[in-house]
């Protein structure tokens, strides 16, 4: 592709691992912010508040934002963002986890 052909969207993959260190101080958070969401109707933060008491997977997903990620980056509007969280068997010292690879899964370099 030439310089005026290429296209002005970049898709950014980013996979992440947490350790929950104090379920109390994140599912308050979440329910924090839940609660702080003006925008959101009734029906769906008493879904919301229940979720987060439930599941700290869920918590999290309210806590993470993408926009935060990218809203200082001069120069590059976030046009469309999706994310999910659930809870995982972490082993280290597995190979699954390994995010050094050289390649992607999809044969991309990593940068």
């Amino acid at each position: 592709m030439s310089t005026d052909e290429t296209s002005r969207f970049v898709r950014l993959k980013v996979e992440l691992v947490l350790e929950i260190a104090d379920g109390e101080a994140l599912t308050g958070a979440a329910l924090q912010r839940v609660a702080e969401d003006e925008a959101m109707p009734d029906g769906e933060r008493t879904h919301a508040e229940s979720a987060v008491q439930e599941d700290e997977a869920e918590a999290v997903a309210y806590l993470v934002d993408p926009f935060d990620l990218v809203g200082d980056v001069p120069g590059a509007e976030l046009v469309q963002a999706s994310w999910s969280s659930e809870q995982v068997d972490y082993d280290p010292d597995s190979p699954d986890w390994d995010l050094d690879d050289d390649e992607a899964e999809d044969g991309e370099e990593r940068a």
